[in-house]
């Protein structure tokens, strides 16, 4: 197959998405992944073949004190064929791991498209890792070449391995070699690597929300085609301004900064800004005329504590990705904005595979529907049949393209999670009669109360709609007579104390709001342990009850002892 038919392909499939961006059930039926078995490389065979001589902006870096950094799709495409030559003559290789742990700076843009072009792999690695964990990661992933911002490069000293070190920024180390070094000679395009469809391309370790972080292979279509999928729910167009909240070294970071956005061929827009300012980012919204901005569920909570009456600007697609959105934060910005905020779902293990669609009817509380190509089901975990209720699936008959390869080095993980001729997220939920799915909870989150089963997303869901509330996570916490009742962590919004009075209405609030089975009967203020991309680690707070039960520890707590009678 000739570069030229991969391009054909690939576009035809993506226009199609565009045109049917409205049409959901159209979509769904009529959409095909484009054939890319063979060589295929997507930095060469699809970027460079729509920037070379396009001068739009591909990507826009403003810092938060006032810098600018904006480079065109040609400027990307000469630069990462500079990067290339130069990576090469250093000895990066087809299938080498390069670590890459850069901030959201143009320089990370430049090297994942440098790094692709060789038929490397990258290894995207968050820039709050401290040594041990840079240790380990260069082990497991076997990275042989590290590309890192100068202020970071000191946490490898202790790192051992005979690795490549290029240094981001001024004054590069002793023993590192000066990224700036790459552009001091102009470069002929880089040749195509010979990368074919099942190629590895990038590396990924998840967040580790309740384990050791596993590492995720992606190939050179997984994510470079999969992400057709992400491109529709975001609802990008070619010559949209696209800005994500999303810290680099996560999968998170190349779905809605990189891959959906340039397989769109719109612009990415990048705030860079030490600390997250709500009301800043209202701003840079409006005055950078962004036409799709998608953010975490806490970006969304902080956002609605500001002052949403100047409007949305240019905004016409509003998305929450991470976690479950709750509904009270999506009524708060239709009413403001008249945008109502699409969720979504999907993992670093794939794409998008669920989500409230453009022009579809977004059911508040819901994720969406499946979207096209994704062969989403639902599993029961006992009997494994497939109905409305049970853990979310991809059907591996159906040959899910946007699916990883699997965990490096961890046959065992593999196989569990590729059983039954399935792939197992450990995410539960259910679906109604039109086929919306609603999140649950993860397969070890949710729990039982006197025989009931709880989702602690609903009943979190029901927390946060008190002004008091900005946060919220329930656990089990034990108890003799139910075996576990649920209880709340809080974080407040800011002017509430935390004492009896405000605990007391917040119960009062809930218990109103819920199922007498589903009354949260504890509830203690505190800040949520979560992992360094944001996600909340409930299974510390678990066992963190474990102990509490166990009188190890102790705690400030209020009961619902004060709400009987």
């Amino acid at each position: 197959m000739s570069p030229s038919s991969t391009f054909e392909k690939y576009r035809a499939s993506r226009d199609q998405l565009v045109a049917l961006r409205d049409d959901w059930t159209a979509a769904v039926d009529d959409f095909r992944w484009p054939d890319v078995v063979g060589p295929f490389n997507w930095a060469i065979d699809w970027f460079d073949a729509i920037a070379r001589g396009n001068n739009r902006p591909a990507l826009i870096v403003l810092a938060a004190d006032g810098s600018r950094v904006q480079r065109s799709f040609d400027e990307m495409a000469t630069r990462s064929d500079q990067l290339a030559a130069w990576l090469s003559s250093l000895g990066v290789r087809r299938g080498d791991a390069v670590m890459v742990m850069l901030g959201n700076q143009v320089e990370l843009w430049e090297t994942m498209l440098g790094i692709f072009k060789l038929g490397a792999v990258v290894v995207p690695t968050t820039t709050a890792l401290g040594p041990d964990d840079l240790t380990d990661r260069v082990k497991r992933a076997r990275v042989r070449h590290v590309i890192v911002a100068r202020q970071d490069a000191t946490k490898f000293d202790d790192v051992a391995g005979g690795y490549t070190r290029v240094s981001v920024g001024p004054d590069a180390p002793a023993g590192w070699r000066d990224y700036a070094e790459a552009f001091l000679n102009p470069a002929a395009p880089t040749p195509h690597p010979g990368t074919v469809h099942d190629d590895p391309l990038l590396y990924y370790f998840t967040s580790g929300t309740t384990s050791k972080p596993k590492l995720v292979e992606h190939t050179q279509v997984s994510y470079p085609v999969g992400h057709l999928s992400t491109m529709y729910w975001l609802g990008l167009r070619p010559g949209d301004i696209h800005l994500a909240i999303s810290s680099p070294g996560w999968a998170k970071h190349a779905w809605s900064c990189f891959f959906a956005p340039w397989i769109a061929e719109a612009t990415i827009f990048v705030y860079d800004y030490p600390r997250f300012d709500a009301t800043d980012m209202l701003v840079k919204l409006r005055d950078e005329n962004v036409t799709s901005f998608c953010a975490p569920p806490t970006v969304w909570r902080m956002m609605i504590q500001a002052d949403l009456s100047a409007g949305p600007g240019s905004l016409r697609e509003a998305i929450s990705a991470g976690e479950p959105l709750n509904p009270e934060v999506i009524n708060r910005v239709r009413e403001a904005w008249g945008l109502t905020i699409r969720d979504g779902y999907g993992q670093t293990e794939m794409t998008a595979v669920v989500a409230n669609s453009p022009g579809s009817t977004v059911r508040d509380g819901s994720m969406g529907r499946p979207l096209p190509g994704c062969p989403v089901v639902l599993v029961d975990p006992i009997t494994g049949a497939v109905g409305d209720d049970g853990e979310i699936c991809l059907d591996l008959a159906r040959h899910p393209l946007m699916l990883m390869a699997g965990y490096v080095g961890d046959d065992a993980r593999n196989s569990e999670v590729m059983a039954g001729g399935f792939h197992h997220t450990g995410d539960v939920a259910t679906r109604d009669a039109d086929g919306y799915i609603t999140y649950v909870g993860r397969t070890d989150d949710v729990f039982k109360a006197s025989d009931y089963k709880i989702s602690p997303f609903e009943l979190e869901s029901a927390l946060i709609e008190h002004p008091a509330v900005v946060e919220a996570a329930i656990v089990p916490a034990p108890d003799e007579l139910r075996l576990a009742v649920p209880k709340a962590y809080v974080v407040l919004a800011a002017g509430y104390e935390a004492n009896e009075v405000t605990a007391i209405d917040i119960l009062v609030f809930a218990r109103d709001r819920l199922a007498p089975y589903q009354r949260i009967r504890r509830i203690e203020f505190s800040e949520l342990p979560k992992t360094i991309s944001g996600k909340i680690r409930r299974v510390e707070l678990r066992v963190r009850e474990e102990e509490l039960a166990a009188g190890r520890l102790t705690t400030v707590e209020w009961r619902d002892d004060a709400l009987r009678g």
